[in-house]
């Protein structure tokens, strides 16, 4: 049963300098929804499973992942704060205006439009998948090629779906939590029951594994620590990241002050527990020891046909597709709502254009703008599948975490003087932020490194398909952005742009309220 839209919402936007352009509809539970698609344990940790079991092993996987999914949560418990605050679907950059002048607004809002780009990888994935899916059933070539076409196909897609009324996309969100959930139930309990065969604990907890190319084996060595670093890393942090879009959607959110912290939260919280199970399982369920070592993309699809069969192979991989469009049409859904907001503050080179609403209220242009850019990202796997695949992923969680941070910095710089929300953490802010700041200049160095000592210009056999070009992109778009803010940006960029007084605020949504087919404010859905 609905329950009656709460005014204060309003009220709050209007004195954050804004308009009800959006359609609020979506409720505290389609809020987590969405963050918890686009982290989409299925989207991240399958499709990047063969980067932690060839970068470090088994324990990699498991150990790996507990280590990221801890220091996650003490980025999601920072950003959250800051979310109950500052409400608004802009969020990040919006945040570092308030907290820290137009400057920091410019880097963050910028990071944070490259990172949410990257989001083109969750469409590479769905291909590998989908690709392996049509192998099984008809044949479908597996080459390189044939999984760009079908990732042309997962981009359009997502891209069509995105440009209806936003009750399609929160609906969408709301069945991904429960497709998510079943899903990794199906799959744990299947691989733990059926299989004849399991691999020790000891394999799973202890069990160290070095293909990447550098020489160096056991803990007692720099080389693989680092690693297992790229390992671990490479896939927890590339699943564990876009949980930022709980507070994208905070316009369109019912009591988004607290609705939009604690989705934020408990998207992480809920990822991190069940992707350790999903993880488990597919690691106690390994086949074999060494043919195992033989597959790379396909490593899932691999493992399930030898430990259970080829059709539960076949209905698993329809399983995980189905699960990798939902967090595709999410993390689109995000990206276009930063891009509106960006434009609607005047940052973006044709801003006019992309904060422009389709009668249902869906910014259509910037949809189309978000998923274009996130395709070209990922041209390179046309030529390099897995190195393009790794780069994407590398420069979208990057980016992401650079703009997740610089607020967080800020906030911890304010102290006391900073001014909570409805959901606050109180005195915690001061160990809790310091460790989330530290984190994030682990992970930024860690995703900057060498993959493959072929990517090293100064080594025999350099190749350049196995270059890790993430620096090379990430400097770009520090001098790009610093440039452009330094020789222009900084005369006409003043952060976010008050659209005018509550009352002004309230006449200018009347006014424009006939150009739309749906009204702004919606009953609260009850989930």
């Amino acid at each position: 049963m609905a329950s009656i839209a709460d005014p204060a919402d309003e009220r709050l936007l209007h004195r954050l300098g804004y308009a009800q352009e959006l359609a609020r509809r979506m409720g505290a539970f389609r809020n987590f929804a969405i963050s918890f698609s686009i982290i989409s344990i299925l989207a991240g940790c399958l499709p990047s499973y063969f980067l932690a079991f060839h970068w470090g092993g088994p324990v990699s996987i498991t150990w790996g992942w507990l280590i990221v999914g801890v220091f996650t949560t003490f980025v999601a418990l920072s950003m959250a704060e800051i979310a109950s605050t500052y409400p608004t679907a802009g969020a990040l950059y919006y945040w570092s205006a308030k907290l820290g002048g137009p400057a920091w607004s410019w880097f963050t809002g910028w990071f944070n439009m490259l990172g949410l780009v990257g989001i083109g990888a969750v469409g590479y994935g769905l291909a590998t998948f989908a690709t392996a899916l049509l192998d099984l059933l008809w044949g479908y070539p597996d080459d390189r090629h044939h999984i760009f076409y079908l990732f042309v196909v997962a981009m359009a897609a997502a891209m069509i779906v995105n440009v209806f009324d936003v009750r399609v996309t929160s609906i969408l969100n709301a069945v991904s939590v429960y497709w998510h959930l079943i899903g990794v139930s199906v799959i744990v309990v299947a691989l733990a029951v059926i299989p004849e065969h399991h691999q020790s604990a000891g394999y799973v907890f202890t069990q160290t594994v070095n293909n990447s190319g550098f020489v160096g084996e056991g803990w007692r060595s720099v080389t693989f620590l680092m690693v297992f670093a790229i390992g671990s890393i490479g896939m927890a942090q590339y699943t564990l990241v876009g949980y930022d879009a709980s507070a994208h959607m905070a316009e369109e959110t019912h009591q988004a002050s607290r609705s939009a912290a604690i989705g934020m939260i408990m998207a992480v919280v809920v990822s991190v527990v069940s992707g350790f199970a999903l993880l488990l399982a597919m690691t106690f369920a390994i086949p074999s020891q060494t043919e195992v070592q033989n597959h790379y993309g396909d490593i899932a699809a691999y493992i399930w046909s030898n430990a259970l069969s080829t059709r539960w192979a076949e209905f698993l991989l329809v399983v995980v597709v189905g699960a990798q469009f939902l967090c595709l049409t999410a993390c689109m859904t995000a990206g276009s709502r930063l891009l509106f907001a960006f434009s609607r503050d005047r940052a973006v080179p044709g801003h006019r254009a992309w904060r422009k609403l389709s009668p249902r209220r869906v910014p259509v242009r910037a949809v189309f703008a978000v998923g274009t850019a996130s395709f070209l990202i990922l041209l390179p796997t046309w030529w390099n599948n897995l190195a393009g695949y790794y780069v994407a992923t590398s420069i979208g969680a990057t980016s992401l975490y650079i703009a997740y941070i610089q607020p967080v910095f800020l906030r911890f710089r304010k102290g006391a003087d900073f001014e909570p929300g409805a959901w606050s953490l109180g005195k915690h802010y001061r160990w809790i932020n310091p460790i989330a700041m530290a984190w994030v200049v682990v992970i930024s160095v860690v995703f900057m490194l060498p993959t493959n000592p072929g990517g090293l210009p100064w080594r025999d056999g350099f190749d350049l398909n196995l270059v890790n070009y993430a620096p090379l992109t990430i400097g770009t778009a520090f001098v790009l952005f610093g440039g452009w803010y330094a020789l222009s940006a900084r005369k006409w960029f003043t952060g976010p742009v008050s659209l005018g007084s509550p009352e002004e605020l309230e006449r200018f949504e009347a006014a424009r309220a006939p150009e739309f087919l749906v009204p702004a404010e919606q009953p609260q859905p009850s989930a």
